[in-house]
Parts: C-alpha cells; sequence; structure tokens
C-alpha cells in the first residue's frame, strides 16, 4: 500500500485528475451494465411468445407479453402496435420509439470515448513536467542516478493515463456491441409483428 501511494504521488499532479477518471469510468460500467441488462431481462422468453403469438394472430397475447415484460424491446413493439391503422403508421411509430430508446442506450457512452482521448494526454502532460523538473537537476548539481530515478517516476503518470484509456475503450467497445445486440432484437421482433400484420391484412383482403 505505502509502495502505491509512492508511485501515486511520484506521477505529479495528474494523477488525481487522471484517478477521477478512472472512477468516472467504473461509475459508467456499473451503471450500464445493470441498465441493459435490466432492457435484456427475459427478452428470450418475450420474443419467443411474440413469435407464437404473432404467427397464431392473436394480437391480444403480444400486447400482454408487452406489459408482462417491461423493457426496451417491449416499449417498442407496443408502440408500434399502437399505430397498427396501417404499415406506414406501425413503421413510423416503431422507428419514432427506437429512436428515443436509442437515446438512452448511448448515454455516457460519449464521456468514454472522451475518457479514452484525454487520458493518454494527462499522462504525457504529467510525464513532461515531470522530465522537466528532473532535468532541472543538473542545474542543481544532481548527478546521473538521481536523473534516472526522476525520470522512471516521471513516466508513471503515462503508464497510469494509458490503463485508464485502455480499460475505458474496453468498455466502451463492450457496451456498444450490447447495444448492437438490443437493436438486432428489436428488429427482429418488430419484422415478425410487422409481417403477420401484413399476412393477416392480405388475408382480409382475399376474402373480400
Amino acid at each position: 500500500m505505502e509502495n502505491f501511494i509512492h508511485l501515486f504521488n511520484s506521477g505529479g499532479f495528474v494523477m488525481y485528475p487522471l484517478l477521477i477518471l478512472s472512477l468516472i469510468t467504473l461509475a459508467i460500467a456499473v451503471e450500464r451494465f445493470y441498465f441493459y441488462r435490466n432492457n435484456r431481462k427475459g427478452s428470450k422468453t418475450f420474443f419467443h411468445g411474440v413469435y407464437h403469438a404473432a404467427a397464431a394472430k392473436d394480437w391480444d397475447v403480444v400486447r400482454q407479453l408487452c406489459t408482462e415484460f417491461p423493457s426496451a424491446l417491449s416499449r417498442v413493439i407496443a408502440n408500434g402496435m399502437a399505430h397498427d391503422t396501417s404499415e406506414a403508421s406501425m413503421k413510423s411509430a416503431f422507428e419514432d420509439r427506437m429512436s428515443m430508446e436509442s437515446i438512452s442506450f448511448h448515454r455516457y457512452l460519449d464521456y468514454l470515448s472522451a475518457i479514452v482521448t484525454i487520458a493518454p494526454l494527462l499522462g504525457l502532460l504529467g510525464t513532461v513536467t515531470g522530465m522537466i523538473q528532473t532535468f532541472s537537476v543538473l542545474d542543481n548539481g544532481g548527478g546521473a542516478a538521481a536523473i534516472t530515478g526522476g525520470v522512471g517516476e516521471a513516466l508513471i503518470a503515462t503508464a497510469m493515463g494509458l490503463c485508464v484509456a485502455i480499460i475505458a475503450l474496453a468498455v466502451h467497445a463492450y457496451f456498444t456491441q450490447r447495444i448492437e445486440s438490443i437493436v438486432t432484437d428489436m428488429e427482429q421482433c418488430f419484422s415478425l409483428v410487422e409481417g403477420a400484420k401484413d399476412a393477416l391484412s392480405s388475408d382480409e383482403g382475399a376474402t373480400r
């Protein structure tokens, strides 16, 4: 623990903003993890239920499933079902709701992108300022050993900045993949409902 505190202090003043950025990354990771998990909870059961209900043209069951499994996916389907007077209005309602849900999906991810860029720059700044202080030792008659040790300590800031950036990049990539998975589920589920609705409309038109 004492060694860690020593290394932290050796990195200079930039270690404090880097620590704050790492805590922000951790907070976003935890919040987004639970957010996406809640929006995927019961998604397989919901999808299979909608699949069988749509195949049977039982739209009351589809609406009931949207109520029983509250999530982004069910909200999108419910909004489309509420505007099923025509294919165009249904598709428009689906796209509008999907755009609204997309905003909540991407919340805070821009912060992670910014951290990926800012953290290495802060680390580099800490190293540069540390190097300046280290080479000033020469003016005071310091030896080579003092300079070498000072350079090693100055590089701690760069290492810390790269670590924070790598973690933020990994978190961002993971959640981007989760978003793509959720969006794919939405599109597949809506295509299923829309296809069943179109088939029902065609059957009704043929009987007339």
